[in-house]
């Protein structure tokens, strides 16, 4: 397969390498983007990349709850202008108040809103607003009590990132404080039990290769079995310790984990969301010289 510029230049964005470790890789993996990163991974010339690191798609994300549920609801557009017009700003406010009533978000487009099908309302916002728009997902918890917080805030309940939390038991304060937590951290999972276990063997493997090489460049190299028994458990348990909530130090006080922090403050977390503007979408990128050449063709 050939590799091209564009190909070694989204690698270099996403970990950080190289260009000659990009290209590197990628060949070294016949163009394969994620086996690349591993690749990259193992020889320890690359952090972990996230889905959310290539993210370029606009729009909303909005937040609500009632009672014991809270829903979270993101609504795309073609530019971020879009996020700071009032009507695009109304519209996703009342789909996310209608999620509160749907289970999905199919049944949400085929909700009533004001008279008319959520999808309907969303057709004549972009005849009004001139710009495509989609109704791209919603997630939803539930719990004694569910704490909302939004980061870059475009208005009440709608922003960038939008972050709910469900706790079993009376929330006093502190959830809004994991929220927030979450917001910056960006959790894999609420706990090692809940991870996707293609996860879990996709960070074992990058572990366990690189483990190994650097026990075979070693000077004085450990024997294979002290690699298999400790050192690769140790590096996966620290693995948790950072992409799982429960187990991360609560950046509020570093001292303690959340779970621990939930637990002082009597409550317990039983599960979250966060949900970030167009992530995991890749949207083609052109520099602003080639747009306005672009535009001037015609």
């Amino acid at each position: 397969m050939t590799i091209t510029a564009a190909m070694v230049k989204e690698l270099r964005e996403s970990t950080g390498a190289g260009m000659m470790d990009a290209k590197k890789a990628l060949t070294e993996v016949n163009g394969d983007m994620e086996a690349a990163v591993d690749w990259l991974r193992t020889k320890g010339l690359a952090k972990a990349a996230k889905k959310a690191d290539r993210v370029a798609a606009e729009g909303l994300v909005g937040v609500a709850v009632a009672g014991g549920k809270g829903v979270a609801v993101e609504v795309n557009s073609e530019t971020d202008f879009v996020g700071k017009n009032a009507d695009f700003q109304n519209l996703v406010r009342g789909i996310t108040t209608t999620a509160l009533g749907v289970a999905n978000v199919d049944a949400l487009r085929t909700a009533d809103l004001a008279g008319k099908s959520v999808e309907a309302s969303l057709t004549d916002a972009i005849a009004t607003i001139g710009e495509n728009m989609t109704l791209r997902r919603m997630a939803a918890v539930e719990g004694d009590s569910v704490a909302a917080y939004i980061h870059t805030a475009a208005a009440e309940g709608l922003g960038r990132i939008g972050v709910l939390v469900a706790l079993k038991g009376a929330d006093n304060g502190i959830g809004k404080q994991i929220a927030m937590h979450i917001a910056a951290t960006s959790p894999v999972s609420l706990s090692e039990a809940d991870m996707d276990p293609t996860v879990v063997e996709r960070e074992l493997a990058v572990q366990t290769a690189k483990a190994l090489e650097e026990n075979a460049a070693s000077a004085k190299p450990k024997p294979e079995q002290v690699i298999q028994n400790n050192i690769i458990p140790g590096r996966m348990k620290k693995f948790f310790e950072e992409s799982t909530l429960l187990n991360q130090k609560f950046v509020i006080n570093p001292d303690v984990t959340v779970a621990q922090a939930a637990k002082d403050a009597g409550v317990e977390v039983v599960g979250f969301v966060r949900m970030a503007v167009g992530e995991g979408i890749e949207k083609e990128k052109e520099d602003f010289a080639a747009e306005v050449a672009k535009a001037l063709q015609g």
